[in-house]
């Protein structure tokens, strides 16, 4: 582990190799070493968050591989309080920084940070973070399943809406920001909101949650993208 400043503030680096077969992984080729990407991201995850730390996981560089099992990992073990991060570095920047040739940028120059939703599964149901102790073939299996499942659920919900309320639904299950199906549907963000709040309500019975669990539009996109494309 290094120490180091960065804007006046004392930061800590510490790497976290990736081993397979007890040697450094040098790249993902295959199934082995997807696997033991998964294995090394969760498990760093999770003791993190055993720790009671509030994560900003921040997506960048490196390969594009990494960053899916990442978000797969976030998903299972992050809750509401985290956040996953890309971070967005113009063409130019990126050229100028080839072989660390410039360590920091500035604002100005064009480097962002853009928050990147993810749905928290495991927040909303605990017991799907022992699929983040299984392997990453086994999770995925078990994911498919758990999505399959939930279809009888979805259209319990979908049964008790309202013609309008199930244009609401589908846009939100299309991707849609509140703003978005406002335009699309031609009501006003105060009815969407209107709308929402009443087909959250109908998921909170349908799934047994408690009043104050905390859902919003995102939930809707998650849970019904796969549903909505049925009927």
């Amino acid at each position: 582990m290094t120490k180091t400043g960065y804007a006046g503030r004392r930061c800590r680096l510490r790497r976290v190799p990736i081993l397979l077969g007890g040697a450094p992984l040098a790249d993902i080729r295959d199934e082995a070493g997807a696997e033991a990407t998964w294995q090394t991201v969760r498990n760093l995850i999770a003791d993190l968050k055993a720790e009671g730390r509030r994560l900003h996981l921040c997506l960048s560089g490196g390969r594009r591989m990494m960053a899916l099992l990442a978000m797969s990992a976030a998903a299972l073990l992050c809750d509401h309080q985290d956040r996953i991060w890309h971070m967005y570095t113009p063409t130019e920047v990126r050229q100028r920084a080839t072989g660390g040739a410039i360590m920091h940028v500035t604002a100005a120059e064009g480097v962002r940070l853009i928050q990147t939703p993810v749905v928290p599964w495991g927040a909303y149901f605990p017991a799907l973070r022992t699929l983040a102790q299984t392997s990453m073939q086994a999770a995925s299996a078990q994911l498919r399943q758990f999505a399959a499942s939930e279809d009888p659920v979805c259209r319990q919900v979908y049964e008790r809406l309202s013609a309008r309320q199930r244009e609401v639904l589908h846009a939100f299950a299309a991707g849609k920001r509140p703003d978005e199906v406002a335009a699309a549907l031609h009501i006003t963000l105060s009815t969407v909101n209107t709308h929402k709040t009443a087909i959250l309500a109908e998921c909170r019975i349908a799934w047994g949650m408690a009043d104050d669990a905390s859902l919003d539009y995102r939930f809707l996109r998650e849970r019904f993208a796969r549903f909505v494309q049925q009927v």
